[in-house]
Parts: structure tokens; C-alpha cells; sequence
């Protein structure tokens, strides 16, 4: 049980997000070819680690304020069932082992300047501008965003601007949605940014971006690049992402709770669109 507790520390499940990293590599078609692929891996795992030390610092500064929350006294801090002490070391065994990485991938510089800013924007966001309005999203935001730019700096790809405005306005439409549940959930009594929000500002810009991120989606599908590389067949994963989106929209007016990992892993139907958007790509590009 002790072992989970430091396992559970970390948030494993929360990796989803890193996946991010692959979508230049993925959709360049080179993921097959050398060791893009296991490299990749490995740049995964290193990321996933540099994001559990955001998590780990967040949950050692928050931990009186998590104490006296429904769901969040559970957190392994923050019930008492890891010590900030041990916590610490955690966290610095995993940066130990992120820079070990970082050197074995004799990792480009721009991937680990990418790196670099991803921590220190989450240390600011740890540290007072998670209280700041509209900043506490941009950084969760650009979070998303940098996953993104460090997958493609480190096989030297030129992410597409459609693609870059996809992934930009889908970030905002997650943020805001887990913003919005928070506040449904729990008012201005819940995060101290939630006190400048009001259930209808949310909403509005989340559908906005939401509207965006189809649009961006679909000219990037019927790019000329990419219907040269296709064979024009990208248009047909329009209708998934659609349905996708409406699905997890559903959702997120349902109340559920806002944070993206916790929507994706309780709905089947999501995962199922989701393999099913994977393997048509897969079809599309690599076969």
C-alpha cells in the first residue's frame, strides 16, 4: 500500500496527456522508420516524469487547502500517507532521472529548452499565477500546447499551422471545460480563481474555442500537404472527430468531473472513438 501511495503521487493516468508528443512524428509518417518509435518512447517517459514533479510540488503546496476538500484530502500528501520529506525526495530522484534521460537521447537543445519552460511556467502556476484569471488557463493551455512543439523538435518536424491552431484551440475548449465543472461543482468556494468566473463566461468561450477547433480541424485535414500525402482520405475522420467532440461536450454538460483524463477513462464510448480515430489514421497514412 505504501508503494501505491508514491506510485499514486505521481499520476500515472494523467501520462494521456504526453501523448500529445507523438502527434508530429504520427502524422509525418516517420513513426515507423530507424527508432523514431522508441525514441519517442523514451522522450515520453521523460516528459511524463518532469510533469509528475509539477504534480508532486503542487500537491506538497496545496496540501492544507487539499486536506479540506471532498475528494482531493485523498491525495497521498495531503492525508497524511506521504510525508512532505519523502515526497521532496520523490521528486528529486525523478528530475535525476530526467536529466539522465535528456543525456542519453543526446536530446536537441530546442526540446530541452521546451522542456525547461514547461517546468517553469508550472512552477509559476504552483507558485500564485493559478490564482491570476484567464492566466491559470493560458498555462494549462500552453502545457498542452509545448507537448506538442517538443515532440516535433525532437526529430527536427515542422508542425503544420493548421495543426498547431487545432491543438491551440482544443486546449483552450479542455481548460475551460475543467474549469467550468469546477465551478459548477463548487462555486467561488473551491479554487481562488473561480471567484472571477462565472458560469456563463465559460461556457460561452469554451463553445467558441470548441467551434475553432472543428473549423482548424478541417481545413488541416484538406490542406493541400496533407491531401497529397492521404490521398484526400483524411476528410473522412471529420465525422469521428465530430462525434467525438459532441460526446465529450455531453459529458462536460453533464456535470462530470471537468478534468480531461477523468472524462476520457470513465467513457467507454469515448475510448472507443478514440481507437477507432487512431486506427483510421493509422489505415490512412501508413497503409
Amino acid at each position: 500500500m505504501i508503494i501505491l501511495d508514491y506510485i499514486k503521487l505521481i499520476r500515472p493516468k494523467h501520462c494521456i496527456k504526453n501523448l500529445l508528443i507523438f502527434l508530429p512524428l504520427f502524422f509525418s509518417g516517420k513513426i515507423l522508420l530507424n527508432h523514431n518509435f522508441i525514441m519517442a518512447i523514451l522522450a515520453f517517459i521523460c516528459f511524463s516524469l518532469a510533469a509528475s514533479c509539477v504534480y508532486i510540488l503542487n500537491d506538497i503546496k496545496d496540501r492544507e487547502k487539499d486536506a479540506m476538500h471532498p475528494s482531493k484530502c485523498k491525495r497521498p500528501i495531503a492525508s497524511g500517507k506521504v510525508t512532505v520529506k519523502n515526497a521532496l525526495f520523490e521528486l528529486f530522484l525523478l528530475l535525476a532521472i530526467v536529466v539522465l534521460l535528456m543525456y542519453f537521447l543526446k536530446m536537441p537543445v530546442k526540446a530541452i529548452c521546451f522542456l525547461c519552460l514547461y517546468l517553469v511556467a508550472n512552477i509559476c502556476y504552483s507558485f500564485g499565477l493559478k490564482n491570476v484569471p484567464i492566466m491559470d488557463i493560458v498555462i494549462v493551455v500552453f502545457g498542452f500546447v509545448i507537448r506538442v512543439l517538443f515532440g516535433a523538435s525532437l526529430f527536427n518536424i515542422e508542425v503544420s499551422n493548421w495543426l498547431y491552431l487545432t491543438i491551440l484551440a482544443i486546449s483552450f475548449y479542455l481548460a475551460l471545460g475543467k474549469r467550468r465543472n469546477e465551478f459548477v461543482s463548487s462555486g467561488d468556494k473551491g479554487r481562488n480563481v473561480l471567484k472571477f468566473y462565472s458560469k456563463e463566461f465559460l461556457d460561452k468561450n469554451m463553445y467558441m474555442f470548441l467551434s475553432m477547433a472543428i473549423v482548424f480541424y478541417c481545413l488541416w485535414a484538406t490542406d493541400g500537404l496533407m491531401v497529397e500525402a492521404s490521398g484526400n482520405m483524411l476528410i473522412w475522420t471529420i465525422p469521428v472527430v465530430i462525434i467525438l467532440c459532441m460526446k465529450y461536450s455531453m459529458n462536460v454538460e453533464g456535470n462530470l468531473d471537468g478534468d480531461p483524463t477523468n472524462i476520457i477513462f470513465k467513457d467507454k464510448i469515448l475510448i472507443l472513438l478514440s481507437i477507432v480515430l487512431v486506427i483510421m489514421f493509422m489505415f490512412i497514412l501508413y497503409f
